[in-house]
Parts: C-alpha cells; structure tokens; sequence
C-alpha cells in the first residue's frame, strides 16, 4: 500500500470518528434537556409489544402507590424494603421509568370514571358456572345490591378489581391479612418452599415450628392439630367434645357463625344471616336436635338450658367476640359467667378464635380477656393467607384425637408446607413491638371518625372495636346481640356501601359482618375512608 493510500484511509477513519463523536454529544444534550424539561414522565412505555404503563403520581398520605401494576407501600420504607414492582407476564421483560411519586390526598380528588362493565360481564358468566356467580355467599352482594367486585390484584391495604378501580380494602381476605396483603417476606418465603413442594402428604418440620409458635402463644393450647379451614377445624372440636365427655348436647349463640356443619347451622350468622335463612335445607333434623341456643349475652338463657338438659351439655361454643353477626363485644362479666358456669356442670368451654386468633392480641381473646377455655379453634392468621384451621386445647383432652386416642379426624392437605409457612411468617411480624398498639391505634380512629360522620350527617349509627376488628351498625344501638342487630336499617347499610365502593373503600359486603384493619393501614388511609365515608352519609 503506497502512503497516499494509507493517508487516504486515515482521513476517511478521522471523518468517521468525528461524526460519531458529534452524534454521541447531541444524544446526550437532548436526553439531558429533554428529562430537566419534564419533572415527572406521565407515561412510561414499555417495551412489550408496545404496552403503556400508566404511572400517576398520588398522594395518600404518606402511601406511594403505582397506578396500572397494583401495587403500594408506605413511603417512609426504604428502597431495599419497597416490593419490587412486577408485571403481567409478556414475552419481553420490561423495566418502568424510574421517578419521584407525587401524591395527593383528597377525596374530591380528580379521579377516572367509576365503572364496573368489566366485572359485571365477567360474573354474568360466572354464573353460568357456579351456584350464584360465587364460591362463598356474601360475595355476591345480596344484601348490599349492585354489581359484585372482581378483584385481580391485592397489595398492603389495598385492592384492585379487573376494570382498573382501587380500594382501600377493610375485608382482609375475611380476616387473614393482618400485616397487610401479600407481604414480600412471606411471598419470598413461599417461594423458597415452593421449590421443595407444595404437599407431602407426610409431616414436615414446618408443622412443629409453627405448632411450637401457636402453643407458646394461646394460653389453653397444650397440643394442637392443623386442618384446612375454620369449618373444618370446629368439626373437629365439637366431635371432640362429645368424646372426651360422653355427652351429646352443645349450646351455640344466636348469630354466632362455627362453619357450614349440619349442627352449627341452627340460628346462624355470616352468610345465613346476610341471606335472610333461618336454617339450611338439607340438614336433617336429627343433625340439630343435640344443638342448644341461647341469645349472646343472655346468661340467665344459659342456665336454664342446663337446668333443662342437666348432664347432657358436652359444651358451650362461643365466639368470643362475636364477628358473623356484626361486631359484638361480650358484656363485662359475660364470658368470666359462662366459664364459671361450664366448670360447675362439668362441660367445656369452646372459645371459637378463627377470627379474633392472633387479631386482639397475639394470645387471642383469651388473651385480652384474661379468660382461659378448655379448647379453642384458630383459622385464618395463623395461615398467613393459605387455607388453614387448627384446634386445641389441654393435653388430657386433645390426646383423645386419632392416632393417639380413638376420636377420628384426618386430612390430605392438613399441615402443608405452604399453609405452615405463611402462618410462621405471619406469626414473627406480629411479635414486632407495638403491633397491636399500632392496630388498636388506627382502628379506633376509623370507628370513631365514622361513627362521628354519621352523627354529624343526622344518621343513626352504633358500633365498636377492639385492635384490629371492628364494626358499626345504621342503628341507635346498643346491640348486645344478634336479635338487636336485626334491628338495624340494611337498606340503609346498602347504600352506604355502594357509595363507599364509589369512593374507593372496599367494606364487608353484610351489615352483619366484622371489618377488619392491618399493620399496611396508614393514617392516611384512615382519614381518607372518614372522609369519604362523611361524603357518602350525606348523599344517602
């Protein structure tokens, strides 16, 4: 090659490199100019077949939340304690822009129109499929009118339905999500679970961790068996009852809810009560010819009913705070008088926690009540989320139940790794310090703010709380019991509860259902449901 030729070649290099070098300077002034002109990107693109994520800045107080991936968190975490922000699955992975939340705070807040064209279109077809469009009763908004919900993604305290509308969600899954839905520790430790199974058929090393931790915190539970659900979990207790006394008659409450068994359902609450059934058709009359009622509070009922059957009450099984008719809180001395009367007739004493289990304080209502029973059912909490039930009690009755003593009960999936799991994570948040402070704390301010709502609206309303369960009732009050809450305007109720859909609070769809509150509740959260709920009571 002559030098000519290889002076040539360098220039052209030369020309090349420069250009490049001028176009890589041009890039970066126009990102640089274009991110100092726009404070916050209100559209990010992604790049998934060109979806658009909309990311709107709010503010709920101190919550960050994500508008179009369903997620929120409180805004004092730090980032490593964020929950990652995650997708629907698509073929190309995509990464949102990176920003500063902005947030708001009103109610009268700009908002997109409400609607519910999605959801209506998917229950239409879901009734073509299951009895009633569901696979629980009150789910179907029976007793409160309009069109049900259908959620697609939860998050902390906060729900999101398929036509893109959030909700501050008071429901908890029914109970179950006191540290809030979907909590990253415990999603992080299923994961690691999931990758050894998700059922053995067979004990595991989970059951006794999380046995250890239910034993250690309710005061009557000496050994305790897992099941699959609250229903399943006083089936068990009640057949134990009968065992381990030789007796065949139980007294319930009117109002109090122990599950679909044949015997519970006699002057039940829950869904019984939101559907307006006295009883279940299908249950033989043998079934419930052994079960008892009295009203809740009434301690005079109940003696008379062991003067009347003296010597064949195995049991009394109670709510102890009643949360399937509405909350209802025991009268001072009315649970010491019932523990007091079972001792003296030789029966026992059920307490039925699958709702207040771990919810009013760590060791239950026995707890916070300072009053022990023989046996216990526990449920929802202590499953993080998964299906669960559990009964207990003292040694010398629980060793009755098979294989160690003859009182049969068994389960395919009773004690799966997965359940186990949720409930031993669950279990360790709320041991943190101030837990149920913090519960007691924001539950009361929602009651209260509510409760003052109404009274400002002209409204007659009633209601209570204790940590993280609470209630109201469109009555004067007081209730003391399921025949008082009855009382109650549910027309009135209904409507309240669709407007508060409206306004993005998600409550029970049931006059006659407790509300529940969870460590992802904020202040912010709270303030923002009195004021819709202020909005709302003057509208109706």
């Amino acid at each position: 090659m002559g030098q000519a030729q290889f002076s040539d070649i360098l220039e052209i290099l030369s020309h090349s490199f420069s250009l490049r070098f001028l176009y890589l300077l041009f890039l970066i002034f126009f990102i640089k100019r274009h991110f100092k002109n726009q404070e916050f990107i209100t559209k990010s693109h992604c790049c998934t077949n060109s979806r658009r994520f909309k990311t709107e800045r709010h503010k709920v107080g101190k919550m960050a939340a994500v508008n179009g991936v369903g997620i929120s968190w409180p805004s004092k975490l730090t980032q490593s304690q964020r929950p990652k922000l995650v997708f629907s699955p698509s073929p190309r992975r995509c990464t949102p822009s990176s920003s500063t939340i902005k947030m708001t705070a009103s109610v009268d807040e700009k908002k997109k129109t409400f609607t519910l064209q999605k959801s209506e279109e998917a229950f239409s077809k879901a009734k073509e499929l299951m009895p009633g469009g569901v696979n629980s009763p009150v789910r179907a908004f029976k007793s409160v009118g309009g069109q049900p919900i259908i959620i697609d993604s939860v998050k902390g305290s906060r729900m999101r339905d398929i036509d893109g509308n959030d909700y501050i969600d008071y429901v908890g899954s029914w109970g179950p999500a006191i540290i809030g839905h979907a909590d990253d520790e415990v999603l992080a430790a299923l994961a690691e679970t999931m990758k050894k199974g998700t059922s053995f058929g067979a004990p595991c090393l989970l059951e006794n961790t999380l046995a250890e931790m239910v034993i250690s915190a309710v005061p009557s539970i000496e050994m305790v068996r897992f099941v699959n659900s609250g229903t399943e979990a006083c089936m068990g207790v009640l057949r134990l009852a009968r065992a381990f006394t030789g007796r065949p008659k139980i007294i319930k409450f009117e109002g109090c809810y122990h599950g679909h068994a044949d015997p519970f359902l006699v002057k039940a609450g829950s869904g019984v009560a939101t559907l307006g059934l006295p009883d279940s058709p299908g249950v033989p009359k043998a079934a419930t010819t052994d079960t008892l009622t009295a009203p809740y509070n009434d301690i005079s009922a109940v003696e008379s009913l062991f003067k009347e059957h003296k010597g064949e009450v195995a049991a009394i099984i109670l709510e102890p705070v009643v949360g399937n008719a509405g909350f209802i809180q025991p009268n001072p001395d009315f649970l010491a008088a019932i523990r007091k009367i079972t001792k003296e007739n030789d029966a026992l004493l059920i307490f039925d926690e699958v709702m207040t289990g771990f919810r009013l304080a760590y060791g239950g209502a026995q707890e916070y009540f300072g009053i022990t029973p023989d046996l216990t059912t526990l449920g929802k909490i202590i499953g993080g989320g998964l299906p669960v039930g559990a009964y207990g009690g003292r040694r010398d009755i629980m060793e009755m139940v098979a294989p160690a003593g003859p009182m049969y009960q068994a389960g395919t999936l009773s004690g799966n790794p997965l359940a186990m799991t949720a409930g031993i994570h669950t279990l360790k948040r709320l041991q943190g310090p101030g837990t149920y402070d913090y519960l007691d704390k924001i539950t009361g301010e929602l009651t209260q703010g509510i409760l003052d709502a109404g009274k400002k609206t002209g409204h007659a309303m009633c209601g209570g709380y204790i940590r993280g369960m609470f209630g109201f009732f469109f009555a004067e009050g007081p209730v003391n019991n399921f025949s008082d809450a009855k009382k109650s305007d549910t027309e009135k109720f209904g409507r309240f509860y669709r407007g508060m859909l409206e306004e993005g609070v998600y409550f029970a769809p049931s006059q006659f259902e407790a509300g529940f509150t969870s460590l992802a509740h904020t202040s912010e959260d709270i303030q923002r449901t009195v004021a819709a709920a202020e909005k709302v009571l003057k509208q109706i």
